[in-house]
């Protein structure tokens, strides 16, 4: 019964954490379509919190429909005059989604990744201004632990002190770092001390994207030292600048290599969310920040049905003088579709391999996980 009990629990606490996380960068997001609308005159008829059901709504007195769904992992604005079939007959209303210039509805679609980034931003400055500029130690101690990575599938946990690499004795977390980058894909033995007891952990460091170092994802123990406002701003900036950066390398080395991208789908989403969420509210507000800016690049790609695909159709009406005809847009809306499905498809089956692996190397590793347990 006590187990029962406990699966419910963390099940409930999955989902609510998922549904903050996620129902505030989406509402986030829309929010920017939404106000991007409202700064250009252009009328909005639905403002949806979720899909399905409309639990709570209410009618604003510009005639938008605010709208709380059942299902809380979504949302939608709705301009009115959206779908240009519709004015075959008649030209768009000035205060319609197609009354507007190419370039005003290229504002409007560009305006929810902006307001993802704009969240992130915050996120991160409001991190860094209450917590200090993080300092790393120079000691071997774990700090933090990268979800499906070795380290992560091989029982570490943080905290966890490195005393030794294969058998030799490490000086410090320097050592530790450059030891795991000779070492890629190649078994290697950390000896670890955790609460007075030791143990050795046997993994394999997987290269990175560049294939030139190992890495098993584990992170150092930080200090902090006060920071500014403007200080916390500008590295802010600079952590989003990096995830896009970073985004842009992994995917192109990848493609570079014919490898498999390593994508996430709903499941790694949904455990990476909870773990951050158990990790306490300074991870989980980061976590949010770093899932606003991945759906904030997302969505600014040229894949069609995403804002980014709307937005490469505006600037081509742009150059062209004119719409893609109503064929051409449906074939590119039906491939658009069919690739977003395989990519979900894609990324559900990496987390299933994700999950495969991590319970094989913790059964490889009993001792290990045996002690990761509370």
């Amino acid at each position: 019964m006590t187990s029962v009990l406990h699966w419910l629990h963390l099940g409930a606490f999955t989902l609510l954490a998922n549904a903050f996380a996620l129902g505030l960068v989406i509402f986030i997001h829309e929010s920017g379509h939404y106000l991007a609308c409202l700064r250009l005159g252009v009328r909005v008829e639905k403002f949806a919190f979720g899909f399905g059901p409309e639990l709570i709504g209410v009618t604003g007195s510009g005639g938008t429909r605010f709208s709380l769904c059942a299902i809380p992992f979504g949302g939608f604005v709705k301009p009115a005059g959206e779908d240009p079939d519709a004015h075959a007959d008649a030209p768009p209303k000035p205060d319609e989604y197609f009354g507007q210039s190419w370039a005003r509805r290229l504002l409007i679609v560009y305006a929810g990744p902006v307001m993802n980034y704009a969240l992130a931003f915050a996120l991160y400055t409001g991190l860094i201004w209450s917590k200090g500029l993080p300092n790393p130690s120079s000691q071997p101690v774990i700090g933090n632990l990268m979800s499906g990575m070795p380290a992560d599938a091989a029982g570490l946990m943080i905290g966890d002190r490195v005393t030794a690499f294969d058998g030799r004795a490490l000086a410090g977390w320097d050592d530790l770092a450059e030891s795991i980058h000779r070492s890629a894909q190649r078994a290697v033995t950390l000896t670890i001390l955790r609460k007075d007891k030791s143990l050795q952990v046997t993994l394999t460091p997987r290269l990175d994207d560049d294939g030139r170092r190992g890495l098993i994802g584990i992170l150092p123990e930080m200090s902090y030292r006060p920071a500014s406002l403007a200080a916390a701003a500008k590295e802010a900036a600079g952590m989003c600048w990096s995830q896009t950066s970073q985004t842009v390398t992994t995917i192109a080395g990848k493609l570079r290599r014919r490898e498999r991208p390593d994508l996430a789908g709903p499941v790694g989403i949904f455990q990476m969310v909870a773990r951050a969420a158990r990790g306490g509210w300074e991870d989980f507000l980061y976590f949010i920040g770093y899932i606003s800016v991945a759906i904030g690049f997302f969505n600014f790609l040229p894949l069609p049905i995403l804002d980014g695909g709307h937005g490469a159709i505006y600037l081509w009406e742009g150059l062209r003088g004119r719409r893609p005809s109503p064929a051409a847009l449906e074939r590119l809306q039906t491939a658009g579709l069919a690739f977003l499905l395989s990519l979900l498809a894609f990324a559900t089956y990496n987390d299933v391999l994700r999950i495969r692996a991590e319970r094989a190397a913790r059964q490889a590793h009993p001792a290990a996980e045996s002690s990761a347990r509370p």
